[in-house]
């Protein structure tokens, strides 16, 4: 069964950067298109960034030129590097592969607010 673990969450002040890690079971990390994904209270999940397996990143708009997703493949692992944070980044944030393919992992908070 292949687990997640987010980490690298916490409160930041707008305009603040944090580092989000995801660790993945198995080879999942080498094997898949892996995604961040997000879920803001009261709202749907929704896709915020994906890496190829060669690479090759794609962001929603609203986080394009802010967000920056990268893969270590020898060590499993996915992160997320946010700057410039707003408000309306305050999130759960979750990992999985591109489809997404997995169950859930249980996400890290990320708060942005002054």
């Amino acid at each position: 069964q292949v687990q997640f673990v987010e980490s690298g969450g916490g409160l930041v002040q707008p305009g603040g950067s944090l580092r989000l890690s995801c660790a993945a079971s198995g080879s999942v990390c080498r094997t898949y298109t892996m995604g961040w994904y997000r879920q803001a209270p009261g709202k749907q999940r929704e896709w915020v960034a994906r890496i190829t397996v060669g690479g090759t990143p794609n962001y929603a708009d609203s986080v394009k030129g802010r967000f920056t997703i990268s893969r270590d493949n020898a060590k499993n692992t996915v992160y997320l590097q946010m700057n410039s944070l707003k408000p309306e980044d305050t999130a759960v944030y979750y990992c999985n592969s591109g489809g997404p393919s997995f169950s859930w992992g249980q996400g890290t908070q990320v708060t942005v607010s002054s």
